[in-house]
Parts: structure tokens; sequence; C-alpha cells
């Protein structure tokens, strides 16, 4: 059964950055395209960004040129670096393991990010 753990958000301020990490377990992570999303308050989750297998990443409009996804598949590691950071930006952050086009598991914890002067 996968299990995601979320880590590395924190409170930033506008124009700062952050690195997100989602280490995952009981699953072959590299057999996984996988895909952070984030919901902030009062809405339903949203897609930032995704990477497959092969690496091939793609970016939610909001976000392009800014925040960077990325996956390290020996350490069984996925990462969101965040550059740039907005007050919309503002949001518990998760990521998910996708196989098959199906999403698997179910959503963790997420790490909040929270982006204020």
């Amino acid at each position: 059964q996968a299990q995601l753990v979320e880590s590395g958000g924190g409170l930033v301020q506008p124009g700062g950055f952050l690195k997100l990490s989602c280490f995952a377990s009981g699953i072959r992570f590299g057999a996984y395209d996988m895909e952070w999303y984030r919901q902030a308050p009062g809405k339903d989750h949203e897609l930032v960004a995704s990477i497959t297998t092969s690496g091939r990443t793609n970016y939610a409009e909001f976000v392009k040129g800014r925040f960077t996804i990325s996956r390290d598949n020996p350490e069984n590691t996925l990462f969101l670096q965040m550059n740039t950071l907005k007050s919309e930006d503002t949001a518990v952050y998760y990521c998910r393991a996708r196989l098959g086009g199906l999403l698997v598991g179910s959503w963790g914890q997420g790490t909040q990010v929270t982006v204020s002067s």
C-alpha cells in the first residue's frame, strides 16, 4: 500500500522560496508518475505539477517559471522547489502517485505552506 509523507513546508515571506519533499514507501517508486497538489482553505485540491516515470514534467499555469518538480528514484523521494512565492500559494501541499492513469492510495497529511509578510 502506498504511503506518502510530505515535508518541508513552513512560513515564508512573499518572494521567498521553499523546497518540499515527499517520501514514498510501499510502492516501487520509479514505476509511478508523481504529482503535487495543493488545497487552500475552502477550496478543492488543485494539481500543481506532475512528473512521469521518464522525467517529463508538466505545470499548472499559475506556477510555471516559479516551481520545479523533480524526483530521486533511488531515494524514493519527490521534490517541489518553489521560488518567488506569492501569498496565493498559501495552501497545504500533497503528493500523490499515479499508475495506469489512476491515483493510488489516499490523501496524506500534507505540508502547510504559508506565504505572508
